[in-house]
Protein backbone atom coordinates (compact mmCIF):
# COMPACT_ATOMS: atom_id res chain seq x y z
CA UNK A 1 0.00 0.00 0.00
CA UNK A 2 1.41 3.51 -0.65
CA UNK A 3 0.79 5.27 2.37
CA UNK A 4 3.45 2.25 3.89
CA UNK A 5 6.29 3.31 1.61
CA UNK A 6 8.94 4.77 3.68
CA UNK A 7 7.07 4.40 7.35
CA UNK A 8 10.10 3.69 9.26
CA UNK A 9 11.87 6.85 7.90
CA UNK A 10 8.98 9.19 9.25
CA UNK A 11 7.95 7.04 12.21
CA UNK A 12 4.72 5.91 12.77
CA UNK A 13 2.13 4.83 16.15
CA UNK A 14 0.67 1.88 15.80
CA UNK A 15 -3.33 1.55 16.52
CA UNK A 16 -4.01 -1.88 17.89
CA UNK A 17 -7.71 -2.59 17.35
CA UNK A 18 -9.76 -4.47 20.01
CA UNK A 19 -12.92 -3.96 17.74
CA UNK A 20 -13.93 -0.07 19.48
CA UNK A 21 -16.19 1.67 16.95
CA UNK A 22 -13.90 4.82 17.39
CA UNK A 23 -10.66 2.70 16.47
CA UNK A 24 -10.43 4.75 12.96
CA UNK A 25 -11.21 7.74 14.56
CA UNK A 26 -8.04 7.38 17.04
CA UNK A 27 -5.93 6.46 13.96
CA UNK A 28 -7.13 9.48 11.87
CA UNK A 29 -7.02 11.89 14.86
CA UNK A 30 -3.39 10.95 14.97
CA UNK A 31 -3.08 11.61 11.23
CA UNK A 32 -4.68 15.30 11.45
CA UNK A 33 -1.49 15.99 14.12
CA UNK A 34 0.85 15.21 10.91
CA UNK A 35 1.76 11.55 12.59
CA UNK A 36 1.60 8.55 10.61
CA UNK A 37 -0.80 6.26 11.69
CA UNK A 38 -1.23 2.58 11.24
CA UNK A 39 -4.39 -0.11 12.80
CA UNK A 40 -3.29 -3.39 13.58
CA UNK A 41 -5.68 -6.25 14.99
CA UNK A 42 -4.86 -7.32 18.62
CA UNK A 43 -4.14 -10.69 17.50
CA UNK A 44 -0.90 -9.03 15.64
CA UNK A 45 2.33 -10.50 16.33
CA UNK A 46 4.57 -8.83 18.83
CA UNK A 47 7.44 -8.44 16.11
CA UNK A 48 4.98 -6.15 13.79
CA UNK A 49 3.47 -4.28 16.73
CA UNK A 50 6.49 -3.05 17.88
CA UNK A 51 8.54 -3.09 14.49
CA UNK A 52 11.43 -0.51 14.22
CA UNK A 53 9.81 3.00 13.02
CA UNK A 54 7.18 2.32 16.14
CA UNK A 55 7.32 5.72 18.17
CA UNK A 56 4.34 4.60 20.12
CA UNK A 57 1.29 2.15 20.40
CA UNK A 58 -2.67 3.22 21.27
CA UNK A 59 -4.99 0.60 22.69
CA UNK A 60 -8.28 0.98 21.29
CA UNK A 61 -11.66 1.06 23.15
CA UNK A 62 -13.89 -2.34 22.73
CA UNK A 63 -17.06 -3.45 23.45
CA UNK A 64 -15.56 -6.72 25.55
CA UNK A 65 -15.01 -7.03 29.13
CA UNK A 66 -11.28 -8.05 29.79
CA UNK A 67 -13.02 -11.04 32.26
CA UNK A 68 -15.00 -12.55 29.49
CA UNK A 69 -13.34 -15.61 28.47
CA UNK A 70 -12.68 -14.79 24.78
CA UNK A 71 -11.74 -11.10 25.86
CA UNK A 72 -9.08 -9.79 23.61
CA UNK A 73 -5.84 -9.61 24.72
CA UNK A 74 -2.00 -8.27 23.65
CA UNK A 75 1.34 -9.95 25.03
CA UNK A 76 2.39 -8.14 28.40
CA UNK A 77 5.74 -7.68 26.54
CA UNK A 78 3.97 -4.94 23.94
CA UNK A 79 3.83 -3.00 27.78
CA UNK A 80 7.60 -3.84 28.88
CA UNK A 81 9.02 -2.86 25.77
CA UNK A 82 9.71 0.24 26.79
CA UNK A 83 7.72 1.97 23.71
CA UNK A 84 5.28 4.47 24.92
CA UNK A 85 1.88 2.90 25.52
CA UNK A 86 -1.55 4.96 25.56
CA UNK A 87 -4.74 2.72 26.39
CA UNK A 88 -7.93 4.27 25.91
CA UNK A 89 -11.34 2.75 27.99
CA UNK A 90 -10.75 -1.01 26.92
CA UNK A 91 -7.23 -0.71 26.05
CA UNK A 92 -7.25 1.31 29.93
CA UNK A 93 -8.70 -1.57 31.63
CA UNK A 94 -6.77 -3.99 29.61
CA UNK A 95 -3.71 -2.22 30.95
CA UNK A 96 -4.59 -2.49 34.31
CA UNK A 97 -6.01 -5.97 34.07
CA UNK A 98 -2.88 -7.39 32.74
CA UNK A 99 -0.34 -5.49 35.16
CA UNK A 100 -1.87 -6.27 38.60
CA UNK A 101 -4.79 -3.87 39.15
CA UNK A 102 -8.82 -4.12 39.45
CA UNK A 103 -11.51 -4.13 37.01
CA UNK A 104 -14.79 -3.91 37.94
CA UNK A 105 -18.33 -3.91 36.06
CA UNK A 106 -20.24 -0.71 37.17
CA UNK A 107 -24.20 -0.87 38.99
CA UNK A 108 -24.34 2.37 36.50
CA UNK A 109 -22.73 2.52 33.48
CA UNK A 110 -20.77 5.99 32.68
CA UNK A 111 -21.60 7.85 28.99
CA UNK A 112 -21.48 10.85 27.44
CA UNK A 113 -20.08 14.12 28.82
CA UNK A 114 -18.33 14.06 32.40
CA UNK A 115 -16.39 16.07 34.45
CA UNK A 116 -13.00 14.92 35.13
CA UNK A 117 -10.56 16.03 38.05
CA UNK A 118 -7.13 16.07 37.39
CA UNK A 119 -4.92 15.57 40.53
CA UNK A 120 -1.32 15.05 39.37
CA UNK A 121 -0.06 17.12 36.31
CA UNK A 122 1.87 15.44 33.68
CA UNK A 123 3.31 15.40 30.33
CA UNK A 124 -0.02 13.46 29.15
CA UNK A 125 -1.98 16.78 30.74
CA UNK A 126 -0.05 19.48 30.19
CA UNK A 127 -1.90 22.79 29.11
CA UNK A 128 -5.31 21.22 30.87
CA UNK A 129 -7.07 22.42 33.52
CA UNK A 130 -7.39 21.13 36.62
CA UNK A 131 -11.38 20.16 35.78
CA UNK A 132 -11.53 19.07 32.40
CA UNK A 133 -14.65 17.69 30.45
CA UNK A 134 -14.09 14.13 28.84
CA UNK A 135 -16.39 11.42 26.96
CA UNK A 136 -17.43 8.95 28.54
CA UNK A 137 -18.49 5.49 27.27
CA UNK A 138 -17.87 2.44 29.26
CA UNK A 139 -19.44 -0.66 31.75
CA UNK A 140 -16.53 -1.91 33.34
CA UNK A 141 -14.31 0.42 35.21
CA UNK A 142 -10.51 0.65 36.93
CA UNK A 143 -11.38 0.45 40.66
CA UNK A 144 -7.77 -0.38 41.41
CA UNK A 145 -4.98 0.71 39.57
CA UNK A 146 -1.76 -1.90 39.55
CA UNK A 147 0.68 -1.04 42.24
CA UNK A 148 3.51 0.33 40.21
CA UNK A 149 0.46 2.74 38.56
CA UNK A 150 -0.07 6.71 39.89
CA UNK A 151 -3.41 7.52 39.61
CA UNK A 152 -3.91 10.83 37.42
CA UNK A 153 -7.56 11.87 37.40
CA UNK A 154 -11.02 10.66 38.08
CA UNK A 155 -14.46 11.25 37.64
CA UNK A 156 -17.48 10.67 39.84
CA UNK A 157 -17.84 7.14 38.73
CA UNK A 158 -14.60 6.12 37.63
CA UNK A 159 -11.95 6.67 40.27
CA UNK A 160 -8.82 5.78 37.92
CA UNK A 161 -9.77 7.40 35.30
CA UNK A 162 -6.50 8.09 33.87
CA UNK A 163 -3.21 6.85 35.33
CA UNK A 164 0.49 6.24 34.12
CA UNK A 165 3.63 3.82 35.23
CA UNK A 166 5.86 5.11 37.79
CA UNK A 167 8.90 3.67 35.91
CA UNK A 168 7.51 2.85 32.01
CA UNK A 169 5.74 5.55 29.51
CA UNK A 170 2.81 3.49 30.00
CA UNK A 171 -0.73 5.54 30.36
CA UNK A 172 -4.81 4.60 30.59
CA UNK A 173 -7.38 6.89 30.00
CA UNK A 174 -10.72 5.80 30.87
CA UNK A 175 -12.71 8.12 28.24
CA UNK A 176 -12.14 8.93 24.58
CA UNK A 177 -9.80 11.56 23.98
CA UNK A 178 -10.15 11.00 20.39
CA UNK A 179 -13.84 12.19 20.35
CA UNK A 180 -14.61 16.06 19.74
CA UNK A 181 -16.92 16.27 22.93
CA UNK A 182 -14.06 15.67 25.42
CA UNK A 183 -13.00 18.91 25.18
CA UNK A 184 -9.38 18.74 25.00
CA UNK A 185 -8.91 15.58 23.17
CA UNK A 186 -6.63 16.39 21.00
CA UNK A 187 -4.08 18.64 23.26
CA UNK A 188 -3.75 15.14 25.35
CA UNK A 189 -3.35 13.25 22.12
CA UNK A 190 -0.54 15.80 20.93
CA UNK A 191 1.35 15.65 24.36
CA UNK A 192 1.03 11.98 24.16
CA UNK A 193 3.05 12.21 20.48
CA UNK A 194 5.04 15.23 20.82
CA UNK A 195 6.14 15.34 24.83
CA UNK A 196 5.88 11.22 25.51
CA UNK A 197 6.81 9.34 22.03
CA UNK A 198 8.72 12.36 20.68
CA UNK A 199 7.39 11.78 17.16
CA UNK A 200 7.75 14.43 14.30
CA UNK A 201 5.00 16.42 12.81
CA UNK A 202 5.91 14.97 9.01
CA UNK A 203 2.74 13.31 7.78
CA UNK A 204 0.89 14.98 4.93
CA UNK A 205 -0.79 13.06 2.40
CA UNK A 206 -0.37 15.73 -0.25
CA UNK A 207 3.28 15.43 -0.46
CA UNK A 208 3.22 11.38 -1.63
CA UNK A 209 1.23 12.30 -4.70
CA UNK A 210 4.63 11.55 -6.64
CA UNK A 211 4.68 7.72 -5.08
CA UNK A 212 1.10 7.26 -5.53
CA UNK A 213 1.44 7.95 -9.54
CA UNK A 214 5.36 5.74 -8.77
CA UNK A 215 3.11 3.12 -7.48
CA UNK A 216 0.10 3.24 -9.95
CA UNK A 217 3.04 2.92 -12.94
CA UNK A 218 4.85 -0.18 -11.35
CA UNK A 219 1.12 -1.87 -10.76
CA UNK A 220 -0.77 -0.95 -14.15
CA UNK A 221 2.60 -0.70 -16.39
CA UNK A 222 0.79 -0.17 -19.90
CA UNK A 223 -2.08 -1.68 -19.65
CA UNK A 224 -5.30 0.21 -20.05
CA UNK A 225 -7.05 1.42 -17.19
CA UNK A 226 -10.77 2.38 -16.75
CA UNK A 227 -11.97 4.32 -14.24
CA UNK A 228 -15.21 4.59 -12.24
CA UNK A 229 -16.24 8.20 -12.30
CA UNK A 230 -18.91 9.70 -10.38
CA UNK A 231 -17.56 13.23 -10.26
CA UNK A 232 -17.00 13.55 -6.51
CA UNK A 233 -13.59 14.41 -5.12
CA UNK A 234 -12.72 10.98 -4.55
CA UNK A 235 -13.30 9.27 -7.88
CA UNK A 236 -12.05 12.65 -9.60
CA UNK A 237 -9.16 12.64 -7.27
CA UNK A 238 -8.51 8.55 -8.38
CA UNK A 239 -8.80 9.83 -12.01
CA UNK A 240 -6.39 12.33 -12.14
CA UNK A 241 -3.74 10.46 -10.47
CA UNK A 242 -3.85 7.63 -13.23
CA UNK A 243 -3.82 9.87 -15.72
CA UNK A 244 -0.68 11.54 -14.57
CA UNK A 245 1.13 7.79 -14.24
CA UNK A 246 -0.40 6.47 -17.35
CA UNK A 247 -1.72 9.60 -19.62
CA UNK A 248 -4.29 8.32 -22.21
CA UNK A 249 -4.31 4.78 -21.33
CA UNK A 250 -7.11 6.17 -18.84
CA UNK A 251 -10.62 6.23 -19.98
CA UNK A 252 -13.07 7.88 -17.03
CA UNK A 253 -16.44 6.27 -17.55
CA UNK A 254 -19.14 8.02 -15.89
CA UNK A 255 -22.53 6.01 -15.76
CA UNK A 256 -26.32 7.29 -15.52
CA UNK A 257 -28.13 5.36 -13.40
CA UNK A 258 -31.21 6.93 -13.24
CA UNK A 259 -30.30 7.45 -9.51
CA UNK A 260 -28.65 11.34 -10.10
CA UNK A 261 -28.67 14.50 -8.36
CA UNK A 262 -30.69 17.58 -9.90
CA UNK A 263 -28.35 18.28 -12.89
CA UNK A 264 -25.91 15.66 -12.20
CA UNK A 265 -25.01 14.23 -15.73
CA UNK A 266 -24.54 17.90 -17.33
CA UNK A 267 -22.51 19.07 -14.02
CA UNK A 268 -19.70 15.58 -14.41
CA UNK A 269 -19.50 15.72 -18.35
CA UNK A 270 -18.34 19.78 -18.01
CA UNK A 271 -16.01 18.60 -15.59
CA UNK A 272 -14.48 16.30 -17.03
CA UNK A 273 -14.12 18.42 -20.30
CA UNK A 274 -12.55 21.15 -17.89
CA UNK A 275 -9.98 18.85 -16.82
CA UNK A 276 -9.27 17.31 -20.29
CA UNK A 277 -9.74 13.55 -18.79
CA UNK A 278 -10.82 10.94 -21.83
CA UNK A 279 -14.11 9.75 -20.93
CA UNK A 280 -17.14 8.03 -21.58
CA UNK A 281 -20.67 8.56 -20.70
CA UNK A 282 -23.17 5.50 -20.59
CA UNK A 283 -26.95 5.70 -19.99
CA UNK A 284 -28.18 3.11 -18.02
CA UNK A 285 -31.31 4.19 -16.42
CA UNK A 286 -33.43 1.50 -18.02
CA UNK A 287 -30.53 -1.09 -16.54
CA UNK A 288 -30.66 0.00 -13.26
CA UNK A 289 -34.50 0.88 -12.66
CA UNK A 290 -35.79 -2.34 -14.27
CA UNK A 291 -33.37 -4.11 -11.82
CA UNK A 292 -34.66 -2.12 -9.27
CA UNK A 293 -38.23 -2.68 -9.55
CA UNK A 294 -40.19 -3.86 -6.65
CA UNK A 295 -36.93 -4.16 -4.50
CA UNK A 296 -37.05 -2.60 -0.78
CA UNK A 297 -34.11 -4.52 1.15
CA UNK A 298 -31.33 -2.18 1.64
CA UNK A 299 -28.50 -4.12 1.30
CA UNK A 300 -30.28 -5.95 -1.65
CA UNK A 301 -30.30 -2.43 -3.69
CA UNK A 302 -26.50 -1.94 -2.99
CA UNK A 303 -25.61 -5.16 -3.82
CA UNK A 304 -27.44 -5.04 -7.10
CA UNK A 305 -26.29 -1.74 -8.07
CA UNK A 306 -22.83 -3.00 -7.56
CA UNK A 307 -23.16 -5.92 -9.94
CA UNK A 308 -24.77 -4.03 -12.63
CA UNK A 309 -22.19 -0.88 -12.39
CA UNK A 310 -19.44 -4.26 -12.91
CA UNK A 311 -21.04 -5.47 -15.65
CA UNK A 312 -21.29 -2.11 -17.52
CA UNK A 313 -17.59 -1.61 -16.57
CA UNK A 314 -16.75 -5.64 -17.53
CA UNK A 315 -18.63 -4.70 -21.03
CA UNK A 316 -16.96 -1.08 -21.93
CA UNK A 317 -13.39 -2.69 -20.74
CA UNK A 318 -13.65 -5.32 -23.13
CA UNK A 319 -14.54 -2.93 -25.93
CA UNK A 320 -11.53 -0.15 -25.17
CA UNK A 321 -8.96 -3.06 -23.81
CA UNK A 322 -8.55 -2.19 -20.46
CA UNK A 323 -7.03 -5.02 -17.88
CA UNK A 324 -7.76 -2.69 -15.04
CA UNK A 325 -11.15 -0.94 -13.12
CA UNK A 326 -10.26 1.93 -10.97
CA UNK A 327 -12.32 2.80 -8.08
CA UNK A 328 -12.19 6.07 -5.94
CA UNK A 329 -12.66 3.67 -2.21
CA UNK A 330 -11.75 5.27 0.48
CA UNK A 331 -10.71 4.43 4.36
CA UNK A 332 -14.29 4.89 5.48
CA UNK A 333 -15.35 2.28 2.52
CA UNK A 334 -13.69 -0.45 3.51
CA UNK A 335 -14.43 0.22 7.74
CA UNK A 336 -18.47 0.09 6.62
CA UNK A 337 -17.86 -2.41 4.37
CA UNK A 338 -16.49 -4.76 6.67
CA UNK A 339 -12.99 -4.98 4.89
CA UNK A 340 -11.05 -3.48 7.75
CA UNK A 341 -11.35 -3.95 11.59
CA UNK A 342 -11.45 -6.97 14.51
CA UNK A 343 -14.97 -8.13 14.14
CA UNK A 344 -14.89 -7.40 10.29
CA UNK A 345 -18.92 -6.21 11.31
CA UNK A 346 -20.67 -4.44 8.03
CA UNK A 347 -22.16 -1.45 8.68
CA UNK A 348 -23.83 -1.47 4.88
CA UNK A 349 -22.20 -2.32 1.44
CA UNK A 350 -20.36 0.49 -0.23
CA UNK A 351 -21.50 -0.51 -3.59
CA UNK A 352 -17.39 0.15 -4.67
CA UNK A 353 -16.16 -2.68 -2.04
CA UNK A 354 -18.84 -4.50 -0.21
CA UNK A 355 -21.76 -4.09 -3.23
CA UNK A 356 -19.14 -5.88 -5.89
CA UNK A 357 -20.24 -9.64 -6.62
CA UNK A 358 -17.13 -11.76 -5.84
CA UNK A 359 -16.23 -12.62 -9.02
CA UNK A 360 -14.97 -9.84 -10.82
CA UNK A 361 -12.67 -10.19 -13.97
CA UNK A 362 -11.23 -7.22 -13.92
CA UNK A 363 -8.08 -6.48 -11.57
CA UNK A 364 -9.26 -3.19 -9.01
CA UNK A 365 -7.03 -0.19 -8.89
CA UNK A 366 -7.54 1.68 -5.08
CA UNK A 367 -5.41 3.98 -4.84
CA UNK A 368 -6.75 6.21 -2.11
CA UNK A 369 -8.02 2.87 -0.15
CA UNK A 370 -5.92 4.11 2.87
CA UNK A 371 -7.04 7.18 2.96
CA UNK A 372 -9.72 9.66 4.71
CA UNK A 373 -11.43 11.65 3.41
CA UNK A 374 -10.19 15.20 4.73
CA UNK A 375 -6.60 13.46 3.32
CA UNK A 376 -8.12 13.02 -0.09
CA UNK A 377 -9.46 16.63 -0.22
CA UNK A 378 -5.77 18.30 0.44
CA UNK A 379 -4.47 15.84 -2.15
CA UNK A 380 -7.24 16.57 -4.33
CA UNK A 381 -6.00 20.66 -3.96
CA UNK A 382 -2.60 19.88 -4.82
CA UNK A 383 -3.55 18.67 -7.94
CA UNK A 384 -5.61 21.38 -8.79
CA UNK A 385 -9.24 20.49 -8.36
CA UNK A 386 -11.49 22.82 -8.25
CA UNK A 387 -12.43 24.20 -4.83
CA UNK A 388 -16.18 23.96 -5.57
CA UNK A 389 -15.56 19.63 -6.34
CA UNK A 390 -13.56 19.56 -3.31
CA UNK A 391 -15.68 21.47 -1.20
CA UNK A 392 -18.78 19.71 -2.60
CA UNK A 393 -21.26 17.21 -0.13
CA UNK A 394 -20.21 13.38 -0.46
CA UNK A 395 -22.65 11.55 -2.80
CA UNK A 396 -22.74 7.84 -2.70
CA UNK A 397 -22.31 5.74 -5.47
CA UNK A 398 -26.16 4.07 -5.41
CA UNK A 399 -27.07 7.67 -5.48
CA UNK A 400 -31.03 8.23 -4.29
CA UNK A 401 -31.33 4.91 -4.14
CA UNK A 402 -29.77 5.05 -0.51
CA UNK A 403 -32.26 7.83 -0.02
CA UNK A 404 -35.12 5.92 -0.78
CA UNK A 405 -36.64 4.23 2.35
CA UNK A 406 -38.67 0.89 0.39
CA UNK A 407 -38.96 0.66 -3.76
CA UNK A 408 -37.63 2.62 -5.87
CA UNK A 409 -40.34 4.27 -8.07
CA UNK A 410 -40.13 7.35 -10.68
CA UNK A 411 -42.36 9.10 -8.06
CA UNK A 412 -40.01 8.92 -5.20
CA UNK A 413 -37.22 9.61 -7.29
CA UNK A 414 -38.62 13.15 -8.56
CA UNK A 415 -39.61 13.98 -4.99
CA UNK A 416 -36.14 13.12 -3.49
CA UNK A 417 -34.19 15.03 -6.53
CA UNK A 418 -36.10 17.71 -6.06
CA UNK A 419 -36.30 18.19 -2.06
CA UNK A 420 -32.82 17.60 -2.58
CA UNK A 421 -31.77 20.37 -4.59
CA UNK A 422 -34.15 22.81 -2.81
CA UNK A 423 -31.68 21.88 0.78
CA UNK A 424 -28.53 22.25 -1.28
CA UNK A 425 -30.38 25.70 -2.47
CA UNK A 426 -31.21 27.12 0.78
CA UNK A 427 -28.07 26.59 2.22
CA UNK A 428 -25.93 28.17 -0.14
CA UNK A 429 -28.57 31.20 -0.03
CA UNK A 430 -27.57 31.22 3.41
CA UNK A 431 -23.85 30.71 2.96
CA UNK A 432 -24.11 27.14 5.53
CA UNK A 433 -23.71 24.76 2.38
CA UNK A 434 -19.91 25.12 3.04
CA UNK A 435 -20.06 24.67 6.56
CA UNK A 436 -21.60 21.03 6.66
CA UNK A 437 -20.71 17.62 5.96
CA UNK A 438 -23.74 16.33 4.16
CA UNK A 439 -27.20 17.83 2.80
CA UNK A 440 -30.22 15.83 2.16
CA UNK A 441 -33.57 15.00 1.55
CA UNK A 442 -34.75 11.15 2.41
CA UNK A 443 -38.30 9.50 1.53
CA UNK A 444 -40.40 7.00 2.66
CA UNK A 445 -42.83 4.50 2.55
CA UNK A 446 -45.17 6.48 4.58
CA UNK A 447 -47.90 9.18 3.59
CA UNK A 448 -49.54 12.11 5.87
CA UNK A 449 -52.62 13.69 5.79
CA UNK A 450 -52.30 17.41 4.46
CA UNK A 451 -54.74 20.10 3.53
CA UNK A 452 -54.20 21.51 0.13
CA UNK A 453 -56.31 24.34 -1.58
CA UNK A 454 -59.04 23.15 1.27
CA UNK A 455 -58.76 19.70 0.35
CA UNK A 456 -57.80 16.30 1.97
CA UNK A 457 -55.02 15.41 0.84
CA UNK A 458 -52.52 12.14 1.89
CA UNK A 459 -48.85 12.86 0.71
CA UNK A 460 -45.40 11.82 1.42
CA UNK A 461 -43.32 12.65 4.27
CA UNK A 462 -39.85 14.30 3.56
CA UNK A 463 -37.24 13.88 6.07
CA UNK A 464 -34.42 16.01 5.84
CA UNK A 465 -30.48 15.18 7.07
CA UNK A 466 -28.21 18.04 7.61
CA UNK A 467 -24.97 16.28 9.46
CA UNK A 468 -21.66 17.77 10.52
CA UNK A 469 -18.49 15.35 10.15
CA UNK A 470 -14.48 15.40 9.33
CA UNK A 471 -14.62 11.80 7.25
CA UNK A 472 -17.92 10.44 7.67
CA UNK A 473 -17.12 7.99 10.73
CA UNK A 474 -18.94 10.14 13.20
CA UNK A 475 -21.35 12.55 12.42
CA UNK A 476 -23.10 15.27 14.21
CA UNK A 477 -26.77 16.77 13.30
CA UNK A 478 -26.67 20.65 12.51
CA UNK A 479 -28.37 23.12 14.41
CA UNK A 480 -29.85 24.81 11.84
CA UNK A 481 -31.68 28.24 12.33
CA UNK A 482 -35.58 27.88 12.14
CA UNK A 483 -35.96 30.56 10.13
CA UNK A 484 -34.03 28.89 7.32
CA UNK A 485 -35.85 25.06 8.08
CA UNK A 486 -39.14 26.91 7.55
CA UNK A 487 -38.04 28.19 4.25
CA UNK A 488 -36.56 24.56 3.29
CA UNK A 489 -40.38 23.37 4.67
CA UNK A 490 -42.28 25.49 2.70
CA UNK A 491 -40.70 25.50 -0.47
CA UNK A 492 -40.83 21.49 -0.30
CA UNK A 493 -44.65 21.67 0.21
CA UNK A 494 -45.10 24.41 -2.11
CA UNK A 495 -43.01 23.03 -5.07
CA UNK A 496 -42.45 19.45 -4.88
CA UNK A 497 -45.90 17.62 -6.09
CA UNK A 498 -46.74 15.32 -3.52
CA UNK A 499 -45.43 15.87 -0.32
CA UNK A 500 -47.76 17.08 3.01
CA UNK A 501 -44.86 16.90 5.55
CA UNK A 502 -41.60 18.02 6.38
CA UNK A 503 -39.43 16.69 9.33
CA UNK A 504 -35.66 16.91 10.56
CA UNK A 505 -33.71 14.05 10.93
CA UNK A 506 -31.95 15.26 14.66
CA UNK A 507 -30.16 11.57 15.43
CA UNK A 508 -26.11 11.53 15.44
CA UNK A 509 -24.00 8.73 13.94
CA UNK A 510 -23.51 6.32 16.32
CA UNK A 511 -25.99 5.45 16.95
CA UNK A 512 -27.71 6.24 13.28
CA UNK A 513 -25.91 5.88 10.03
CA UNK A 514 -25.81 9.56 7.74
CA UNK A 515 -27.42 8.03 4.71
CA UNK A 516 -30.59 6.04 5.52
CA UNK A 517 -29.90 2.87 3.55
Amino acid sequence: MVINEGRTKIGKIIVIDFGGQYTHLIARRVRELNVYSEILPYTASLDKVIAKGVKGIILSGGPCSVYEEDAPLIDVKVLTSGLPVLGICYGHQLIAHLMGGEVTKAPKGEYGRTLMKIHVTDDLFHGLNKVEVVWMSHRDFVSKAPASFEVLASTKYSPVAAMKHRVLPIYGVQFHPEVSHTQHGMVILKNFLFKVCKCEPNWYPEKLIPKIIENIREKVGRSKVICALSGGVDSLTTALLIKRAIGDNLVAVFVDHGLLRKGEKNYVINLLKKLEIKYLAIDACHEFLTELKGVKDPEIKRKIIGAKFIEIFERVAKEVGAEWLAQGTIYPDRVESGRVGVRKSRIKSHHNVGGLPKRVQLKLLEPLSDFYKDEVRKIARELGVPDEVVKRHPFPGPGLAVRIIGEITEDKLRVVREASHIVEEELKAVGLYDRVWQAFAVVGEDKWVGVMGDERKEGYIVTIRIVESADGMTADWVRIPYNVLERISNRITSEVEGVTMVTYAITSKPPSTIEPC
